[in-house]
């Protein structure tokens, strides 16, 4: 095996990386605090590397398969015809460029908010958040728990990849990625520096049992809170471009007391939500909006969901998706159920390792 080659000046790389870290706001997660659960499994040690340890885990996340499975995934609007409408791995690129301007504003670990961002929805199901409930509702059925996307993120990074050995990313990167929650939108984001890992393994084996967990959860980095805003942002006005493409809305139809304080459109959106968390949070310690623009992006978000979201017209579909859904759901379940019959469960399962075949044995 080819050992990989060492920088000559690396001690002098990684110390100018700490230096510039010093300048960060008081209230950012700087590398050094990294930590990983299994430490020792790192080829080279985190101290030793000459990436940053939250940038080495952006690199890790963009090369695994899950990431590779954003390809075609659709945001909100599928089976359409339109190459113009918004898939997930646009989305998230969305998230990580809104968050990384906060980010660099706020004076944050931009390496951190970006690892985040990237990560955060490779839990997705196609057919976004309605096939996301219909393989809840089969888990629930089945008595296994229930299906969260961004649980199922964390499950992917953290013991699935890498044969079921997991891409041991950092728990400042796990836990922004499980305590995102695009679906909760709050007035004010406080983070929880005293979260311990324990605190967050826990916190993820409750939320494969409960829908509610998930909401309760406070990211444990400023960083975090600042990649679950803008997941918000990102979406918000992005999916009112798609709906008026795909003739499902008229830009007019957006009410007047919300378009004078938010704009009608996209880009005057993000900017109006991005200044105004600028104004109301720079040195704070915490994410905040101002009172006039968070009642107004709540009213948006109200609107969204009722004339977008659950609009009967895109939801004609629906039936037929759950019925696929079901189908394939059922075929597993029995395929699971004899694994040394199916060739392409045997060959999935076979290539895990002996720890994880052993946890799935046990039901654990």
């Amino acid at each position: 095996m080819l050992s990989s080659p060492r920088f000559e000046i690396a001690d002098a790389i990684i110390k100018e990386q700490y230096f510039r870290e010093r300048t960060l706001s008081q209230y950012a997660c700087r590398s050094i605090s990294g930590k990983r659960i299994y430490p020792k499994r790192e080829l080279i040690p985190d101290k030793e590397n000459i990436r940053a340890i939250f940038a080495h885990d952006a690199d890790r996340i963009m090369h695994s398969l899950c990431y590779s499975r954003y390809i075609d995934k659709t945001q909100v609007f599928y089976l359409i015809e339109n190459d113009h409408i918004s898939h997930r791995v646009l989305h998230v690129q969305l998230v990580s460029k809104i968050a990384r301007t906060l980010g660099r504003i706020l004076n944050l670990n931009e390496d951190l908010i970006e690892a985040i961002s990237i990560g955060h929805d490779v839990g997705h199901t196609p057919f976004g958040h309605n096939g996301e409930v219909i393989i809840s509702n089969f888990c629930k059925k089945h008595d296994v728990g229930v299906f969260l996307h961004n649980t199922q993120s964390f499950r992917l990074f953290h013991e699935i990849e890498n044969s079921g050995k997991g891409l041991n990313l950092c728990i400042q990167v796990l836990d922004g990625i499980i305590c995102h929650n695009g679906e909760v939108l709050n007035l004010e984001y406080k983070h929880d520096p005293l979260k311990s890992t324990e605190q967050l393994l826990d916190e993820y084996q409750n939320s494969l049992e409960d829908l509610e967990i998930s909401k309760k959860m406070i990211p444990m980095t400023l960083e975090g809170c600042v990649m679950r805003i803008s997941d918000i942002i990102a979406y918000i006005g992005r999916d009112i471009e798609d709906a008026i493409k795909v003739n499902l809305i008229k830009r007019d139809d957006i009410p007047n007391e919300i378009t004078t304080v938010l704009g009608n459109n996209n880009r005057d959106i993000v900017n109006t939500l991005l200044v105004d968390i600028i104004n109301n949070s720079y040195q704070k310690g915490k994410i905040v909006f101002s009172k006039e623009v968070f009642d107004a992006l709540d009213a948006l978000k109200t609107w969204n969901y009722k004339n977008i979201y659950s609009n009967p017209k895109k939801m004609k579909q629906d039936e037929k998706i759950a019925r696929m859904f079901n189908e394939i759901l059922e075929s597993s379940l029995e395929s699971l159920n004899k694994i040394s019959e199916d060739e392409y469960i045997c060959i999935w399962y076979n290539n895990m390792n002996d720890d994880y075949k052993e946890k799935k044995l046990k039901g654990e």
